[in-house]
């Protein structure tokens, strides 16, 4: 780069960081906290836009949309209800019963056919159940999965506590659904809980309400890139005053923002180069991930209202689950971070596992918060490890390569 392109560079790059932190210091102190991290991802933003022309970036968005497989796998449908009235969107991958009696199904269910092992696959804040995009593909025809949408993301509706008279979103509530999930969709038979960030707590939560389930019916346990509580120490990589200064306003200014969600929805949309980056920062650790996994994680996160965005971040702070961690402790457990994790960072993991030491702790180099998307084979791998100490597949079992992208309801 020559000397005029680099003093373009920064010219450019300054003028990102200003407008930036002009736009967010109009939220009010939170504005200073969130001003660095919207900083950053603006210098970079603005270095691309030196070579890279609007247009374009639309243009190879579109294409990364229209060609990505991430996210096309689709299965059995079905609708549970919570407590509440809220629907609450699964699909099934089902597969023929496997009658094959291991010594640990023997123990469970004597010489009676066994119902399947299900695998229950609970997804993070604003995700949904095409997270596990590379985990469900790999797991077809080997064991039967069900992926599930939490209240007020993807397919599922909106929470209808939270829009009839405005009650949070608690982590309790969300244990909660899931039962209903699994009443719906695995009635009966052994299940092994899987759940990331977020949906780990909601693993924790069911457990916490409903011990006998866990007892009776859990036989293994992955919690990945999730924390059982102290989020509100998390300082996802802010400086002190900064984070000091989010987590006093920032519910109350996601709340603001939530309550002019249609305006805030139109800003996102104005400066998604800047959001791209964000996202990006937050969600992976390694320079080289694909850009079109990238792309479909900002797909996903996009696609999350900013109201619900606000009506679920209140519970992160509140949530602990700690005492809970004891019902998985005879259980096979996969406990599992990326190392450079600024949201659930990767020593929550390693306080989880401390408490549970027969669990298997995995912490994997070079990733962040959405590890099952940026090393999906060090999660199948770890994952299927699990299954079959569980039981739950034959320990000769095969376990499909992850770049599988069939959209079939059955497999094949």
């Amino acid at each position: 780069m020559s000397e005029s392109s680099a003093e373009a560079v920064t010219d450019v790059a300054a003028a990102a960081v200003a407008s930036a932190a002009g736009n967010w210091r109009k939220a009010g102190i939170a504005g200073v906290a969130i001003g660095v991290v919207a900083a950053g991802a603006a210098a970079g933003v603005a270095i691309e836009r030196l070579t890279v022309g609007r247009g374009m970036r639309n243009k190879a968005r579109l294409a990364l949309d229209s060609t990505g497989p991430y996210g096309s796998l689709r299965g059995t449908p079905g609708k549970a209800y919570a407590d509440d009235g809220t629907e609450l969107y699964y699909e099934v991958d089902d597969i023929e019963q496997d009658v094959t009696f291991t010594p640990r199904r023997r123990r469970l269910f004597g010489r009676k056919a066994p119902a399947p092992v299900t695998v229950v696959f609970s997804h993070g804040y604003c995700l949904n159940q095409d997270s596990w995009h590379f985990q469900r593909a790999a797991l077809r025809g080997v064991v039967r999965t069900v992926h599930w949408d939490q209240r007020s993301h993807g397919r599922s509706g909106r929470g209808v506590a939270q829009t009839k008279d405005g009650t949070p979103v608690s982590i309790d509530q969300l244990g909660q659904d899931l039962k209903a999930v699994i009443d719906a969709a695995v009635p009966e038979g052994p299940i092994v809980l899987v759940g990331h960030s977020m949906g780990g707590m909601t693993v924790m939560a069911l457990a916490d309400r409903y011990p006998d389930l866990v007892r009776e019916r859990v036989v293994a346990v992955a919690l990945v890139g999730t924390s059982s509580g102290r989020l509100g120490e998390v300082n996802f990589g802010l400086p002190v005053a900064g984070v000091n200064a989010v987590r006093r306003v920032l519910p109350g200014v996601l709340k603001a923002l939530g309550q002019q969600a249609a305006l805030v929805e139109r800003g996102r949309r104005a400066t998604a180069d800047l959001f791209a980056g964000i996202i990006k920062r937050y969600s992976f650790a390694s320079r080289d991930v694909d850009p079109a996994i990238v792309r479909f994680a900002e797909r996903m996160i996009e696609g999350t209202p900013i109201d619900v965005v606000a009506e679920f971040y209140p519970a992160f702070t509140e949530h602990d689950k700690t005492e809970a961690l004891a019902y998985f402790a005879e259980l096979p457990v996969l406990v599992l971070a990326g190392v450079g994790d600024m949201v659930t960072p990767s020593e929550h993991s390693e306080a989880i596992a401390d408490l549970l030491p027969d669990a298997e702790l995995v912490l994997v180099p070079d990733a962040g918060h959405l590890v099952m998307l940026e090393h999906p084979e060090v999660v199948i791998d770890r994952l299927a490890d699990l299954l079959m100490r569980a039981g739950a597949v034959p320990a000769g079992a095969t376990v499909g390569g992850y770049g599988s992208t069939s959209s079939s309801a059955q497999p094949g």
